[in-house]
């Protein structure tokens, strides 16, 4: 039996980690930075983020359509979905706390023009709004910074450190622009404190399963 959900929009959904009544989907996926500099170009037309309900088959909006904005991927936490808004007509972002049919809140603010855009998102465990570009910094619930490689990448703040993968390789050989025998590509877990100070770095890649245990393969 196949199942349809009382809206069809033609595009894919996806469940966020942590629970498994509702997947998301959001209209158009456009970095906050790039919404942020549309203005030039007539604005942009705006996003929609969903909730699709596996239970029920009904589709949630937290919000209508709005020009000159765009949403972030989604995090569970506690029992309630977080995102992000970006509304560039106020120049704002804004944090949304949001449970289908019963609650969407404000949980911080930040001034668009003050907040790095470049790759701004939701990270675990718990939510921490980062960006990552040639720093990474925490905006929410701590405010910190510190350098980042062009290699790495923040994936979970846990117990006050940063998880950070970073892909690695080896045996390249750039004369002839192309791998030796020896060539190796794989991932590094480099594990930093909130003054980008490493505590730990081993081989590895990781990932976080639906009941937030951590693993490293």
């Amino acid at each position: 039996m196949i199942k349809r959900f009382n809206e069809i929009h033609g595009i894919n959904i996806t469940k966020p980690e942590g629970q498994d009544r509702f997947a998301f989907a959001v209209s158009e996926f456009e970095d906050f930075y790039d919404v942020a500099h549309w203005e030039g170009k007539n604005g942009y037309r705006g996003a929609v983020i969903m909730f699709y309900d596996l239970e029920n088959g009904s589709v949630y909006k937290p919000f209508g359509k709005e020009r000159n904005v765009t949403y972030g991927k989604p995090v569970f936490c506690d029992g309630l979905f977080y995102f992000l808004k970006g509304d560039f007509n106020k120049r704002e972002i804004t944090l949304y706390s949001y449970l289908p049919e019963n609650i969407c809140e404000t949980a911080a603010v930040f001034n668009a023009d003050e907040t790095e855009l470049y790759n701004l998102s939701l990270i675990g465990d718990g939510v921490n709004v980062v960006s990552q570009k040639d720093r990474f910094t925490c905006f929410y619930p701590y405010g910190f910074s510190f350098p980042l490689k062009g290699n790495e990448t923040a994936v979970l703040i846990r117990e006050n450190k940063v998880f950070i993968e970073a892909w690695t390789e080896e045996g390249w050989d750039s004369e002839k622009d192309r791998a030796t025998d020896g060539y190796r590509f794989y991932n590094k877990v480099i594990v930093k404190d909130f003054d980008g100070k490493t505590l730990s770095e081993e081989i590895g890649s990781l990932y976080i399963a639906d009941n937030g245990t951590v693993w490293i393969s």
